[in-house]
């Protein structure tokens, strides 16, 4: 749909989803065959089999609007136990062979940070994924960070890194693609000048101290703007002010109430549960406030979170 860009009201066939949904699904089979939790599926077979040439691309978009969008379309308000409270279309496959879309679908393309979307998807999707083809549940598998490629990382049985996607795009939307320090905008396609900078909300300055905590852990990773994090006045090796340590601990949890794929590792860094996890935050800023001088920018407009 983001692909596709239809407008409010518009019936979208699944003969129009079906090319642009199986091509993605085809790419993504070429990455890791595991793309699902069910023992079997016709769909995903008729991508292999056109990833192996066994079936023309007209058979494959047949096969896609028979079998492809089989609970895909129904789960899709779905998150968590329950629905979503804005809908982005409403299912009419029984009337109409598709899906009318909705003017809060218009209104999220028509946003600037529909640009980060496409990204962000991507990232969760990589995420889920990694934990099939690991043989792990999607909120088993924990992630870390590589400092020199800025990506995120799991590890195999055997201790092989296995890169998974970059930290922006999997983290931007939890901002609500906002500097984490000023709110002001940031973008994660790579070519936009609001491209923000991964900072550390801890500084690694704080590796020459008995530390206690992973500093290189999700828990600690942000996006900040590059005049937060290294113009005039701007955090560099500083320590955020405790104001901006709530702001940590309430995007973290942003994360894990919603499921993401990036919950099960923050809960093992941080604490299984929100007190667990907000004393440690604050046991970490005890240590380190006695070491670094406290810094706080000044915002843009309201706060985002």
């Amino acid at each position: 749909l983001l692909e596709l860009k239809p407008q409010s009201g518009e019936l979208v066939k699944l003969s129009e989803l079906a090319p642009v949904f199986a091509r993605q699904i085809t790419e993504h089979l070429k990455l890791a065959d595991k793309q699902g939790t069910s023992q079997s599926s016709k769909f995903l077979d008729a991508c292999r089999d056109y990833n192996s040439e066994s079936i023309s691309h007209d058979k494959l978009t047949d096969l896609t609007v028979r079998h492809g969008f089989v609970n895909v379309i129904d789960a899709f308000h779905t998150v968590g136990q329950g629905e979503v409270k804005k809908r982005f279309y409403v299912d009419e496959r029984s009337e109409n062979d598709g899906v009318r879309i909705t003017e809060e679908f218009s209104e999220l393309i028509d946003r600037g940070q529909s640009l980060n979307l496409p990204v962000e998807t991507e990232a969760r999707w990589r995420l889920v994924e990694t934990a099939w083809g690991l043989g792990l549940t999607a909120n088993a598998i924990t992630i870390d960070y590589d400092l020199e490629t800025e990506k995120l990382f799991a590890e195999d049985f055997k201790l092989r890194r296995k890169s998974v996607t970059g930290v922006r795009d999997a983290l931007c939307g939890y901002q609500k693609g906002r500097c984490f320090y000023c709110f002001s905008e940031i973008q994660i396609t790579p070519s936009s000048p609001l491209l923000p900078d991964v900072d550390h909300f801890f500084p690694h300055k704080l590796k020459q101290i008995d530390f206690g905590a992973n500093l290189d852990g999700v828990w600690n990773l942000v996006l900040a703007c590059q005049p937060c994090n290294r113009g005039t006045g701007g955090k560099f090796e500083n320590l955020p002010t405790l104001r901006l340590l709530e702001r940590l601990h309430k995007r973290n949890n942003f994360l894990i109430s919603s499921h993401h794929p990036l919950r099960e590792t923050l809960m093992l860094q941080t604490g299984a549960d929100e007190k667990k996890r907000r004393d440690f935050l604050n046991t970490r800023w005890s240590k380190a406030n006695s070491s670094l001088y406290p810094w706080e920018p000044e915002e843009e407009g309201e706060p985002y979170f």
